[in-house]
């Protein structure tokens, strides 16, 4: 759930808003986006931002949320003071790295939408202070972080510049760098190619992979993970939605500089785990960067206890 002040800032924005026409806009940028185009073809004006914030902030928010706990748990003693949000859209993922870390105390934003920056700095006020700066992502280099987070962004970046904008982020990057995507295949060949990418330039991967070998899923699987989250009345009728909760479908990767962290590496689980009266079926990658169905029996009652706690993303 949106921290509060979020929440009461997106409610002072919706004050007087039309809702049928934000549920319109919101439907329009969904269309857009599922056909590849990016942010600067659909967010024209602040009531395109606030339609998109509407309906996609409270997803993006739970991903980012989850991605920096795993990073918290991971790297226990990462404590970033500084953090670049690049690509920041209305500055979601920066709400949700704050949630984690509270020793942030310097945010950049970086994006080349105005309205996004303009939104972003309203709905912040003064509980979120950041510098905003406008600018493409393709035209690095970008000042350094001890958290560099790329939240939704690599696809909204040309293929062929891809490559070269995860190097920048990496340079950037002091202490971790955090990449989000949606949870498609898409997302995940994006992921895969900025890990390839970072692993030639010595970062260490830290999630959701256990090892720095290559990937053992073969299409057409691939690696995501998904975060459950309730849906307020205003984001049903952005989204023209009955369900009470939304499942957002994410994908991710984390690498940190070398000596940030010192994590042990267990096998991730990849899949919701099958749980039947004989035990539970695990979907697991393991450290030595295979792919393996675990089975755990109910009879083995000490390994049956701790698979019962695990879900989808978990590591063991």
């Amino acid at each position: 759930m949106l921290p509060a002040a979020l929440q009461a800032a997106i409610a002072r924005e919706l004050a007087g808003a039309s809702r049928r026409d934000l549920a319109e806009r919101t439907a329009a940028t969904s269309q857009a986006y599922r056909a590849g185009l990016g942010s600067a073809s659909v967010i024209k004006g602040r009531d395109d931002a606030l339609a998109y914030a509407l309906a996609r902030m409270p997803a993006t928010y739970a991903a980012c949320v989850a991605v920096f706990d795993e990073a918290a748990r991971m790297a226990p003693g990462f404590a970033p003071r500084t953090l670049l949000d690049a690509g920041c859209g209305p500055g979601t993922g920066s709400w949700a790295a704050r949630e984690t870390w509270s020793s942030l105390t310097d945010i950049t934003w970086l994006d080349a939408s105005a309205p996004f920056l303009e939104l972003a700095r309203r709905l912040a006020g003064d509980d979120l202070a950041a510098t905003a700066i406008r600018g493409d992502l393709t035209a690095g280099p970008f000042s350094t972080a001890d958290l560099v987070l790329a939240s939704y962004a690599l696809a909204e970046i040309p293929a062929a510049a891809q490559g070269q904008v995860v190097t920048q982020l990496w340079a950037a990057a002091e202490g971790v760098l955090a990449i989000v995507e949606p949870g498609t295949p898409a997302g995940y060949e994006r992921l895969l190619s900025a890990r390839d990418t970072l692993i030639a330039e010595g970062a260490e991967i830290l999630a959701p992979c256990p090892h720095q070998q290559g990937c053992p899923l073969a299409a057409p699987d691939w690696c995501h993970f998904s975060v459950r989250l309730p849906r307020s009345r205003d984001h049903r009728l952005a989204k023209g939605a009955d369900a009470p909760f939304e499942d957002e479908k994410y994908a991710y990767l984390l690498a940190a500089r070398p000596g940030v962290a010192s994590p042990a590496r267990t096998p991730r689980v990849l899949a919701r785990p099958k749980v039947g009266k004989p035990g539970i079926d695990l979907k697991l990658c393991t450290e030595a960067g295979a792919l393996e169905r675990r089975f755990v029996a109910r009879r083995d009652k000490p390994a049956h206890a701790v698979a019962r706690r695990l879900d989808w993303g978990d590591a063991l």
